[in-house]
């Protein structure tokens, strides 16, 4: 939690054995993120992708149970390959902005800053995940969540982690 709000964040670190500006790019690019965003299951889709500040990112997941889930970044601030900061949040397939499919008291938008760092000649990332304008049982949602988050984002991370591989 941090000091001054104590609101719940998220912190996930994670150290890719790749150039940075290769990791950073995998972020960018539509035909990039179609193989590797997304839990383990999940096939993405790109709708729409603007990867500016003011622009969204909006996207589907087709699990293999048939289940389909839609989402969306809403960029905030970019400065390459350094830190992408955007607002993430459930939405419907015309971007409209939805409630969780699976959690009625899920945060509408949480506040994602992804810094690509170097560190012994390899890129380390970190997400770091805030939930924002939530109220309390929102938040108490978030907090309860969080070891699912960090599997999630886990899943996530080792589909980038073997796509960039077959770079």
């Amino acid at each position: 939690m941090t000091q001054e709000t104590k609101t719940p964040q998220l912190v996930i670190t994670r150290e890719f054995n790749a150039p940075r500006e290769l990791v950073f790019k995998m972020w960018t690019q539509a035909e990039h993120l179609v193989h590797w965003w997304g839990p383990k299951g999940f096939v993405p889709t790109v709708k729409k992708l603007e990867f500016k500040p003011g622009g969204e990112f909006h996207y589907g997941m087709k699990g293999d149970n048939g289940l389909e889930i839609w989402g969306k970044f809403i960029y905030r601030d970019i400065v390459e390959p350094e830190k992408i900061v955007y607002v993430n949040c459930f939405s419907d397939e015309n971007g409209n902005i939805i409630r969780s499919p699976f959690m009625p008291n899920w945060p509408l938008e949480l506040l994602n800053t992804v810094t690509f760092g170097l560190e012994d000649g390899k890129t380390k990332l970190t997400i770091t995940v805030d939930p924002i304008n939530a109220p309390e049982e929102e938040m108490e949602t978030f907090r309860t969540n969080m070891s699912s988050m960090q599997q999630g984002f886990g899943s996530i991370l080792e589909k980038l982690e073997e796509y960039l591989a077959t770079l």
